[in-house]
């Protein structure tokens, strides 16, 4: 049961560094005229809240704030290209429960 858990958090904080991964490469990402790029790339100050082990488990104010003002048409879009990934890169395909 904790080998479980184990590897059910090991692939949600390889998800979680994918979309972060995704969010501060892409380059091209327009929503409503405005590039989603400068709004994730806002979210680096996240970081150290999503990756395994991490100390903090609450985000700070300022991670708040930029996951804030990200559209959330630019969140969506950039996990539907982060949970794509792993087929095209013909690595195991994840599963979250």
């Amino acid at each position: 049961m904790a080998s479980s858990s184990s590897s059910s958090k090991s692939s949600l904080a390889m998800i979680m560094k994918m979309a972060v991964l995704v969010a501060l490469v892409l380059v091209a990402t327009e929503v409503d005229g405005q590039s989603c790029n400068r709004h994730l790339s806002g979210l680096s100050v996240c970081g150290e809240f999503v990756v395994p082990g991490a100390d903090k488990t609450n985000p700070s104010a300022e991670c708040c704030s930029a996951l804030e003002a990200v559209p959330s048409e630019c969140l969506c879009n950039t996990m539907r290209i982060a949970s794509r990934l792993p087929t095209r890169c013909s690595i195991p395909t994840l599963s979250c429960s």
